[in-house]
């Protein structure tokens, strides 16, 4: 089950309280205070991973909570410190504040850690209190609770090339055939309900290039809007590279015009934005093995006027697959070079701490 979004609550440990104790020792005249300090509670730290490519374990288990810290003893022993616990995320997963919306992090890298909730400080035992005048002291320290925060989580999948189209065009064709991916594949409409991934290999070692593909579900007009299954995957395709847009141009689709159906796939692109306009564009014509020709030359003009790689396929008999590898392949490696990857952040970044206010902490023993 693809799962690309969660909602969870996390709540960092307690810090554990500090002790109240004297010291009462044969043969030791001068004892005194001797109360420990409360261990801190454990962090709760998100990390980046590769082992993991949905947000499942999050939609039904949405609570985390890390230990709390161990409460201070006598003998100026002090308590535990509580473990922390790691919250493992796909690549590519965006941390939001579910209450404010801020984005918090965007974990576009590999092994990236933040601490996303900050445990406790543990409270101070009595022996810190003790003065020249004040050589007996009761009070001692609570332990200071720690972070509570909701967060939300949103999965965009890294790809370089993204397919688009009216649904049943032959994108999930296409990408078996260029990759190990095997999606599910049927002569009806939304055959595909969530994104499949494909690593494409090009050329042989020591030139070998590769990059990952993804197949998103069809879109319709409205999809911006809500029709259909688009605005649930469109956000899918914002790190792309490239687009390859997929026009069936036989007389089994049932619709008439190739070049509206470009055009309205286009235009919900741009009523999304986030950057998807801006993006480079193939245009794909599919199932030439049964296309109109009329179909096919309107295409083909329509690419020529708008200056776009126009290339003819059909994924089930290879007709020119092989020649849209190479040129997806060239296009990903233009944009990589004239957009290079930012670097990735320091291993680890640590998040502000939002401790509630102190309270009234010490505590008096009478």
């Amino acid at each position: 089950m693809f799962i690309d979004e969660a909602r969870i609550r996390i709540k960092a440990g307690d810090g554990g309280n500090g002790c109240m104790a004297f010291r009462r020792e044969k043969f030791v005249p001068r004892g005194g205070p001797s109360g420990g300090d409360g261990g801190h509670g454990g962090n709760i730290l998100m990390t980046s991973s590769t082992q993991h490519n949905t947000l499942l374990q999050f939609r039904f288990n949405p609570e985390h909570k890390s230990e709390r810290g161990g409460h201070g003893e006598g003998s100026n022993c002090s308590g535990t410190s509580g473990e922390n616990l790691v919250l493992k995320v796909p690549v590519g997963t965006q941390l939001y504040d579910d209450e404010t919306g801020d984005l918090i992090h965007d974990f576009a890298h590999p092994d990236e850690t933040i601490i996303v909730a900050k445990g406790g400080r543990g409270g101070r035992g009595n022996q810190h209190f003790a003065t020249p005048t004040h050589q007996a002291p009761r009070e001692h320290e609570l332990g200071r609770p720690g972070e509570a925060r909701n967060y939300r989580l949103e999965l965009k999948l890294l790809a370089d090339v993204g397919l688009l189209g009216y649904p049943n065009v032959g994108k999930s064709t296409l990408i078996s055939r260029l990759s190990a991916a095997r999606p599910k594949i049927a002569n009806y409409a939304f055959t595909t309900l969530e994104p499949n991934l494909g690593v494409v290999q090009v050329g042989e070692w020591p030139h070998e290039h590769s990059f990952v593909i993804a197949d998103m579900p069809g879109l319709i007009e409205g999809a911006s809007q809500g029709a259909g299954l688009g605005i649930q995957f469109l956000r899918h395709i914002e790190r792309t590279s490239v687009l390859a847009h997929l026009v069936d141009v036989s007389d089994g689709s049932g619709r008439d015009n190739p070049v509206e159906d470009f055009k309205i796939i286009e235009a919900e692109l741009t009523s999304f934005g986030h950057g998807l306009p801006s993006k480079p564009v193939l245009v794909v014509a599919t199932k030439i093995d049964v296309a109109n020709p009329d179909k096919l030359k309107k295409l083909q003009a329509m690419a020529k006027r708008k200056k776009l790689p126009f290339y003819a396929i059909s994924a089930v008999a290879g007709t020119g697959i092989e020649e849209l590898k190479y040129a997806i392949s060239q296009a990903v490696i233009d944009f990589r070079r004239d957009n290079p990857a930012p670097p990735p952040p320091p291993p680890m970044r640590k998040m502000k701490a939002n401790y509630p206010p102190p309270q009234a902490s010490k505590k008096t023993v009478r």
